[in-house]
């Protein structure tokens, strides 16, 4: 125990001496623009790579991507709280849970320039959202199904953070987009965005439901898992599977015929054009922001031969 207090004496003091230095150097230098995602994901190294590529392109601004050290509410609310007492000028952030934290997101809207992505906060003060119509998104989602199921099926659905408004809106959207037809969403799981319990949620769900004929991934790494569970269970190609984001487990099933197709977002875009629009308007021109607050990137359904065309487009947008 006294190790165990003194080992988080040390961490206190550490994390208050960096919060002090990130404070002066904050203070000291450019206006500082954070992107701020909702937990550890390879989904969001695409939004890395619009950061550093809309840097390039605002010198006059030091812009960050910062990760929660967990996906909580609690945690990310602490995190913003840090970079606004540290002087930032504007924050866009895909809220880990939207509706239970409209008192924390407003907060932050009183002492910074808010800006939301990815999971819209559209009843706090948020100045604009830049991502994907998860509603939209979903119904694709749908299509991939429908076509891959003619005769129809029992869905099973797997997704990172269950209260995001970002996981209902797809959940919704595919649900409105198989209504008349004989495919049933029966089920959604959820992970906390622990990918180790993603898995486990696909391997609990083949023994307890023998009858699923789909799988449908609804966070980036959900497919990824599914296909893991499946090719371990030996039941890969004998279940529908229809993903979403671009991983490149899931780029492959797509290819090599194994998942039936997936719905990809554009996070590169939500970064390179968000940090410059946030930029723009802390310099008050705010001739960027849409009317309804609402600045949508659409989403792309990528089939088995899509694959090769879509990942050239992704790297020649980030330049490589």
């Amino acid at each position: 125990m006294r190790h165990a207090l003194r080992g988080a004496a040390v961490f206190a003091a550490g994390l208050m001496l960096a919060t002090a230095m990130s404070t002066a150097s904050y203070a000291a230098d450019k206006p500082t623009l954070a992107f701020v995602v909702n937990g550890a994901s390879d989904f969001w190294k695409a939004a890395e790579a619009g950061v550093k590529k809309a840097q390039a392109e605002l010198p006059d601004f030091d812009l960050e991507l910062k990760y929660p050290e967990q996906s909580s509410v609690a945690i990310q609310q602490r995190l913003m709280e840090d970079l606004v007492s540290a002087g930032v000028k504007g924050i866009m952030v895909s809220a880990v849970d939207p509706k239970t934290s409209t008192d924390g997101l407003n907060k932050i809207a009183s002492e910074t320039a808010l800006f939301t992505t990815d999971s819209d906060a559209p009843n706090t003060n948020r100045i604009a959202y830049i991502g994907s119509s998860n509603v939209d998104a979903g119904k694709q989602a749908a299509e991939i199904a429908k076509k891959a199921m003619p005769n129809g099926g029992k869905c099973i659905g797997f997704v990172g953070l269950l209260g995001a408004d970002n996981a209902k809106e797809r959940i919704q959207g595919m649900k409105d987009g198989i209504a008349g037809t004989k495919i049933e969403l029966t089920d959604v799981r959820g992970d906390d965005i622990d990918q180790t319990r993603a898995k486990k949620n696909v391997e609990d769900a083949l023994v307890a439901n023998p009858d699923v004929t789909c799988m449908v991934g609804f966070y980036s790494y959900n497919t990824p898992r599914i296909y893991e569970a499946l090719h371990e269970a030996g039941k890969l190609g004998q279940i529908t599977v229809v993903g979403f984001d671009d991983d490149p487990i899931t780029l492959g099933g797509v290819k090599e015929g194994t998942i039936a197709g997936t719905v990809v977002q554009q996070p590169f875009l939500w970064a390179y054009q968000g940090m410059k629009m946030m930029a723009a308007y802390t310099k008050g021109d705010k001739s960027a922001i849409p009317a309804n607050k609402l600045q949508i990137i659409p989403t792309v359904i990528i089939g088995k031969d899509d694959v090769d065309k879509y990942a050239a487009n992704l790297k020649a947008m980030a330049g490589k």
